[in-house]
């Protein structure tokens, strides 16, 4: 059984750090949390001195968890408008009129 979270453990830590790194917001918290629970299972599994390992996992988890609330709480996503996009669109908008009053013309 202790294998079998110590696997767990370690795969959801792993996943917790590639999501930490990755901006994927509050996402992030799932293997974290499931990477805390594993970990404070394994910990109370293990033998009082073989708890070197979970508690290296459980520090781990914690700091991704702090890492990403820091993430969300500070960083801010600003979407900003292109105005050459803007400009663009504008004008697509007139040549695509233009081109409707010259095909009306035509049929007329």
């Amino acid at each position: 059984m202790k294998k079998i979270f110590l696997i767990l453990a370690i795969l959801f830590l792993v996943l917790s750090i590639a999501f930490t790194i990755l901006p994927m917001g509050t996402i992030a918290f799932l293997p974290i949390g499931l990477a805390l629970i594993f970990s404070l299972l394994l910990l109370k599994k293990s033998e009082e001195n073989k708890r070197r390992l979970p508690n290296w996992l459980l520090t781990l988890s914690a700091i991704c968890s702090f890492i990403v609330l820091l993430k969300v709480v500070f960083i801010k996503d600003k979407v900003e408008v292109d105005q050459k996009f803007e400009q663009q669109k504008v004008e697509t908008k007139q040549e695509a009129k233009k081109e409707l009053e010259e095909l009306e013309n035509e049929l007329e």
